[in-house]
């Protein structure tokens, strides 16, 4: 018998949604073509599968992006930053920023591709930046509530009150400071300085001072430190780790903001029972007055902009040494051309190469005192130069220390704005990654 002749049925089609019937590239020596935002990159699969715990590494995260109709994988992403992401995977795993795109946007870019801590890590120590450590909260319900009302302003009303009440007591230590050392307010406290004629040998005895432990300064300053004393003891105990805390920068600002008055306290007390000198007493008295103006840092706790000016120059550590170091090259050879194109002059006021220091430094940093000048022809020509080579010294690390600046400060907006960038989903149509 003969079969009736007729047209061979089709091939059995591939599951429906499936790689294949979507025309996805598989193989590890096709070409994937992607597309983000309107330019095309194309690399090899073998490429991308060097690292498959990424988002173009694994297949399968990658599909809910491909275009079955171009054949291509579409990002709605920054173009500039794909081209840095694209060489990671071709390079083996080198990450290099791309100057024209913001440290910022580059990470978040690096946490859509899914590149992994390690990565973004190494970024962050390549630009110059620490990574960012969570910190952890105590254990205790008492104690996590004490640390959040102390250390997080943001997490409640009470804490914002009690951060306010905090930069209130600062501000009023800070004017008392200020304020004692009127002379109108010398007349014989703690901080008095004796005038020439109070020393005169005819004079029987000084005259009697206000007790220092009645002044309202002093009595001001005392509710500040017990204010100071009560938040740095509840956030000691309330602390996570005893050790972190004390390594931190700022709990050890404040431990020096009230460890003077406590000095100066027993330093009175002494002085009042005869047990110490007055003269010994005094001089105390004034390098601990002057060790209480670094309470003005206790501000940077609850100032933004102190804590991103902090972490700038934290940042840029390193520009800033090849700052001073450049400056310390110039003093030294325009102070040594200054001494000896002056030296014809009699009535010079550069007598010696150190002597001339400060004026390099004075004319370098365009500050220009007026109290020690060149009169020569040499010698101006040597200030003029001096002055130009200091302009130009001082704007080379300026670029990177506002690139710094720039970056944190964009970093604390988009914290104070609540989220990341969110871009557009991909096409509902196809289906998410399993």
């Amino acid at each position: 018998t003969t079969l009736p002749s007729g047209p061979s049925p089709p091939p059995a089609a591939p599951p429906p949604g499936g790689p294949a019937a979507m025309g996805e590239p598989l193989g590890c020596c096709e070409r994937v073509a992607i597309n983000v935002a309107g330019r095309r990159f194309e690399t090899l699969g073998r490429t991308l599968l060097r690292f498959p715990d990424t988002l173009l590494g694994d297949p399968r995260r990658r599909r809910r992006y491909f275009d079955p109709q171009r054949r291509e994988y579409f990002f709605d992403r920054h173009r500039g930053a794909f081209g840095a992401v694209l060489y990671y995977y071709q390079s083996g795993g080198r990450l290099r920023r791309p100057p024209d795109v913001p440290l910022d946007v580059f990470l978040e870019e690096l946490r859509f591709y899914q590149l992994g801590e390690e990565a973004e890590g190494r970024l962050r120590e390549a630009e110059g930046f620490g990574v960012e450590v969570a910190q952890p909260l105590p254990g205790g319900r008492l104690q996590r509530r004490a640390w959040l009302l102390c250390e997080h302003p943001e997490s409640s009303p009470a804490a914002r009150a009690v951060a306010l009440l905090s930069v209130l007591v600062i501000l009023v230590s800070i004017v008392v400071f200020c304020l004692e050392t009127l002379p109108q307010f010398r007349g014989g406290g703690e901080g008095a300085v004796p005038s020439p004629t109070s020393a005169a040998p005819n004079a029987s005895s000084p005259p009697s001072p206000r007790p220092a432990l009645t002044d309202p300064f002093f009595l001001v300053e005392t509710v500040c430190i017990c204010w100071f004393s009560l938040e740095l003891l509840v956030r000691l105990l309330a602390s996570p780790s005893k050790s972190a805390f004390f390594r931190n920068a700022m709990n050890l600002i404040d431990l020096v903001a009230i460890a003077p008055y406590f000095v100066a306290l027993g330093t009175e007390l002494a002085r009042q029972r005869g047990v110490a000198q007055p003269a010994m007493s005094l001089a105390i008295l004034r390098v601990i007055r002057l060790v209480r103006v670094f309470r003005v840092f206790k501000l940077s706790r609850h100032s933004t902009g102190l804590q991103i000016l902090g972490q700038t120059l934290r940042a840029s550590m390193r520009e800033l040494g090849l700052l001073i170091f450049f400056l310390l090259i110039g003093v030294v050879l325009f102070s040594s051309a200054v001494y000896f194109a002056e030296a014809e002059d009699a009535a010079t006021s550069f007598t010696s190469i150190p002597q001339a220091f400060w004026w390099a430094v004075v004319t370098m940093t365009t500050v220009g005192y007026g109290d020690m000048a060149p009169v020569t022809v040499g010698g101006k020509l040597v200030g003029s130069l001096c002055a130009i080579a200091g302009v130009l010294t001082i704007s080379l690390p300026v670029p990177v220390i506002v690139s710094n600046f720039s970056y944190f400060y964009r970093r604390e907006l988009r914290g104070e704005e609540g989220g990341e960038y969110a871009p557009a989903p991909p096409c509902p149509r196809h289906p998410p990654p399993p």
